[in-house]
């Protein structure tokens, strides 16, 4: 019986056009998140054992300063362009305008951020102890605008984006053990990152302008504020889970050693790992629901399955993960992947349910205020957890938090199944 379904959705899957599609960006999405996984695999134990937990906790706190800054600068564009420009991909002036004004928009808020990064660095002593390691980590903000993946999601052209994409990890990983020989070297790591995204940036707006004849032209200063307002809801939606991700390590590196956010990052390293390659999923079917959304189911028993099974193996093989990759003096690590692994099943919960379903349906200001109330409560939370446990606070925090987004999104999302069935 199960042998003839399978050859029923693979029949059904050759004839159909959407099929193919989606099959294909899946192998392509495929190919570049093992690429994205085998980079760092070679790259992690090097850097661990070079850099020691110190040298990666001061590369974790940059980028955790930044990861504020640059989802400032997407805004939700990633969700609302790429919406905009899929039901719109038809229509070549149409296409043009929404790529400029999201381009230039994002370029303004890059430009808003850079001058709060400035005064931080002015103002606070721990961001004026690490000014050039944040200002190298800054690098990755307009790099990041010049590589719209965004786009290629939009357009449903996933092989653009892994073409670019492997070969920017390629490049980084061998200039990382070109350059990178003695702990003072730690400062390296995100200007190689930097230098990378700039290079395939380059080449993606090439292939942009070359291969769809995208215009980038002059646009208003109203219809960038327009375009900012109508993506708020889901900026705040991308902006809150920053008060309990980044912001545990920012506070550990405000208020303990950077050995402990070394330790924090490297146990957090392979959750964060599969969380990007459980992106493949809602990246690949985000464009394809927002014009089908009758097929979610698929999508979701094939989504959480994997992660659950994910999950299991993270808590099962840490002890052996850790000193693999990592060394023996990141042994405290491996509670902190165990606790940070329960929460790959409910982010990918959030993903099938929230993104993939409430901002599919336009549900934005739900999806917003959900992760509102999850953010503070992480936020509320995040501060007694690191002070008193440290990285296994932050830990603690990361996981609570995401376990309880992915249930409040799963109890809203069926919600309006069930309203909908009803009608």
């Amino acid at each position: 019986m199960m042998n003839f379904r399978l050859k029923t959705y693979w029949q059904r899957l050759k004839n159909s056009k959407d099929g193919r599609t989606v099959a294909s960006n899946m192998v392509y999405l495929t190919i570049l998140q093992c690429v994205s996984y085998l980079f760092p695999l070679l790259t992690m134990p090097y850097l661990a054992r070079v850099l020691g937990a110190d040298g990666l906790g001061r590369i974790a706190f940059a980028a955790a300063v930044i990861m504020w800054l640059q989802t400032v600068t997407d805004w939700g564009f990633n969700y609302t362009a790429t919406r905009e420009v899929a039901k719109h991909r038809d229509n070549p002036d149409m296409v043009s305008r929404l790529f400029s004004t999201v381009l230039w928009a994002r370029c303004l808020l890059a430009l808003a951020c850079l001058l709060v990064l400035m005064l931080l660095i002015v103002l606070v002593p721990r961001f004026r102890e690490n000014w050039l390691i944040l200002l190298f980590t800054f690098i990755q903000v307009p790099t990041n605008i010049l590589f719209p993946s965004w786009f290629f999601q939009a357009l449903e052209r996933m092989k653009y984006i892994t073409v670019l994409g492997v070969t920017l990890r390629f490049v980084f990983t061998i200039a990382v053990f070109v350059f990178i020989h003695t702990k003072e070297d730690y400062i390296l790591q995100p200007l190689l990152v930097s230098l990378g995204y700039l290079t395939s940036g380059i080449a993606a707006m090439y292939i942009i302008v070359r291969r769809w004849k995208v215009r980038i032209t002059a646009v208003p200063l109203t219809r960038i504020a327009d375009t900012v307002k109508a993506s708020t809801n889901v900026f705040i939606n991308n902006l809150m889970p920053n008060l309990y991700n980044s912001f545990s390590v920012i506070l550990l590196g405000m208020f303990c050693l950077p050995a402990n956010t070394g330790l924090y990052d490297a146990g957090k390293k392979l959750t964060t790992l599969s969380n990007t390659l459980m992106s493949v999923f809602s990246r690949t079917f985000f464009p394809y629901l927002s014009r089908k959304i009758e097929k979610h189911n698929l999508y979701r028993n094939f989504s959480l399955g994997i992660a659950l099974l994910v999950t299991l193996f993270l808590i099962a093989a840490a002890p052996w993960l850790i000193l693999l990759f990592f060394g023996s003096e990141f042994a405290d690590s491996v509670i902190v992947l165990r606790i940070t692994a329960v929460a790959v099943f409910f982010i990918a919960l959030n993903e099938v349910y929230g993104t993939n379903y409430l901002i599919v349906k336009n549900h934005d200001r739900v999806m917003r205020n959900l992760t509102v109330v999850s953010s503070l409560f992480g936020f509320c939370i995040a501060f007694p957890l690191v002070y008193y446990f440290k990285h296994i606070g932050a830990a603690c925090v990361f996981t609570l938090t995401s376990v309880l987004l992915g249930l409040l999104s799963y109890i809203y999302a069926r919600k309006n199944m069930l309203q909908d069935s009803n009608k």
